[in-house]
């Protein structure tokens, strides 16, 4: 009997692929951030004075407001950490408080600056003609100032007080974001994404708002955080020359204006306020060198 030959037509299987699994987009930005060690310090020192605004009058060991005249320009002391002021208040509860102040009103100029930049931006960079000149020029001219100069012509003409501070702080903000929206908004316009959008037939708003907005707001939250540095230093200088808050109030500008007359007798009065805007000046830009580094594919 021969040999029956069995011939296997069968296919041999093939061996299957794992891909990878996709990083997360939250995993991968804070292990990038993570790296920036002056960033995450900054970071770190910005949510410490955070926490500190809000539990001020939880925390401040004397009342802001109360005068004391036993204890009129007393040096640092165990009874008071930062000294009084020529009132005996502590220096330490006012500058707490202070901190409250400042930083609500440098965020709310920025907050309302950037929300009027971004719009403009926008319209400028997608509907191009007399719109895209209209601000540009506009922001042209604002630039052609110097941003505490056109802050103080400001406040001269409506008034002083914070509101009006604010108002003024976010005038020369606008500017900056329209300038970075729009040239955002021209390099996001032309992606690929947005040509199958338009070719579907979507509205210029969907596409202005769903599809090209989001592409830009790396670099708008950078900016943001670079400008609230800039507004606290703007909102101090006010105070500082008479325009922003009150003399009365804790303000970290006010303070600074009320101490320079006692350098020679009671330094301690401007030395820590001005130790403060310093440092919070310092974290916000460093935070915002942190973002773009992180936030810039090509540095990796």
């Amino acid at each position: 009997m021969a040999d029956k030959i069995r011939i296997n037509t069968g296919t041999v299987p093939e061996t299957e692929e794992v891909l990878p699994k996709p990083k997360s987009r939250g995993k991968e930005f804070i292990k990038k951030f993570k790296r920036r060690k002056t960033a995450v310090a900054a970071l770190v020192f910005i949510l410490f004075l955070a926490i500190a605004a809000i539990l001020a009058p939880v925390l401040v060991p004397y009342n802001p407001d109360t005068p004391d005249y036993s204890n009129l320009l007393k040096a640092p002391n165990a009874a008071h950490w930062w000294g009084t002021d020529e009132f005996g208040r502590d220096v330490f509860s006012r500058l707490l408080m202070g901190t409250r102040l400042s930083l609500s009103v440098a965020i709310s100029a920025v907050g309302i600056g950037a929300a009027l930049g971004i719009v403009l931006g926008l319209f400028a960079g997608f509907y191009n003609g007399w719109i895209e000149a209209a601000v540009m020029r506009s922001s042209d001219i604002l630039f052609s100032f110097p941003d505490i100069l056109l802050a103080i012509a400001i406040v001269a003409i409506i008034g002083p007080g914070v509101i009006n501070v604010v108002i003024a702080v976010a005038v020369f903000t606008v500017p900056s974001f329209a300038r970075i929206m729009r040239s955002a908004t021209l390099s996001v316009k032309e992606a690929l994404y947005v040509e199958v959008a338009r070719s579907v037939g979507c509205k210029n708003s969907r596409i202005l708002w769903v599809h090209i907005f989001p592409g830009t707001i790396q670099s708008m939250i950078v900016n943001f955080t670079m400008r609230i540095g800039t507004a606290i230093l703007a909102a101090a200088s006010l105070s500082f020359l008479g325009f922003g808050a009150n003399v009365t109030e804790p303000d970290w500008g006010a303070m600074l204006s009320q101490g320079r007359n006692y350098l020679n007798t009671a330094p301690h009065i401007v030395l820590f306020p001005g130790i403060l805007i310093f440092l919070t000046v310092l974290a916000f830009n460093l935070l915002g060198d942190g973002l773009r580094d992180t936030l810039d594919p090509k540095m990796y």
